[in-house]
């Protein structure tokens, strides 16, 4: 889906087209948002900043994300956008925008603020897999690349059942918040090797991103960190230095196979 495959994963409020060129330089991807689409997402997310979170709340969302994708047009990474909605139009609307400049649409299960859950929106998703396919095969008939946002540790969630009903959907990808349950990320490949899938949480170094990269991870991505070139940096070296190996290794398979 990217390369160089290193993500920047979307921060609320703050992941904007200023912020993904600035780290355009390490990353092959870079996920915009989350941007709250419909009228109850929206009222959510005004009731996240009344308690001082930052988020995105543009007058109109979709020529919001319209102009933010289209600042990028010129920039050396791959734009995404995380959405969130309580309704499938707005979703097919973005995903359609997304199509266009060649952007991928990510459907946000991810948020676990209270107010976003209430309406239906965020990490409630993972405990609706039917209606989270509806999202995702909307957005997929738009011609989008669809990458749907996770999170481990949610109580009931089976996320390698999540995985294998958003890829039937039409889904891509697949991006983990791994939370402290790395393992996950294996089990998801295991049992969805189509699905590409994106590592993410504490992404900050060799360690971390040899870790995920190990357990099958397509690619990682990084949160908290991604405005620090000095990071960014770390974790593209990493991955490249890993892919290397990797690729040396089957390498050397093939000739002992060839002898």
């Amino acid at each position: 889906m990217f390369e160089p495959r290193v993500a920047l994963a979307s921060l609320s409020g703050e992941s904007d087209a200023e912020w993904a060129r600035a780290g355009a330089d390490d990353a092959g991807a870079a996920f915009l948002g989350g941007i709250a689409l419909d009228g109850d997402s929206r009222a959510a997310a005004r009731e996240l900043v009344e308690r001082d979170r930052a988020e995105f709340l543009p007058e109109d969302p979709l020529a919001f994300v319209a102009a933010e994708l289209d600042s990028l047009a010129d920039a050396p990474v791959r734009p995404a956008v995380n959405v969130r909605s309580t309704t499938l139009a707005p979703v097919r609307e973005a995903a359609r925008l997304c199509a266009d400049r060649d952007a991928i649409l990510e459907v946000n299960a991810h948020c676990r603020q209270a107010e976003l859950c209430a309406v239906g929106c965020g990490e409630s998703l993972l405990r609706d897999t039917e209606r989270l396919g509806e999202y995702v095969a909307a957005a997929a008939e738009e011609g989008a690349d669809v990458s749907v946002k996770v999170r481990t540790e949610v109580e009931g969630v089976d996320l390698v059942e999540t995985a294998r009903a958003v890829e039937s959907a039409g889904a891509e990808a697949v991006h983990v918040d791994a939370m402290d349950s790395e393992p996950v990320v294996r089990d998801v490949v295991e049992a969805v090797p189509d699905l590409f899938v994106i590592a993410n949480n504490e992404v900050r170094d060799r360690e971390s991103v040899r870790e995920y990269l190990d357990y099958g991870a397509d690619a990682v991505s990084v949160g908290r960190p991604s405005a620090d070139p000095r990071v960014l940096r770390r974790v593209r070296d990493a991955v490249e230095e890993w892919f290397a190996e990797s690729a040396g290794s089957e390498e050397s398979n093939a000739d002992e196979v060839s002898r």
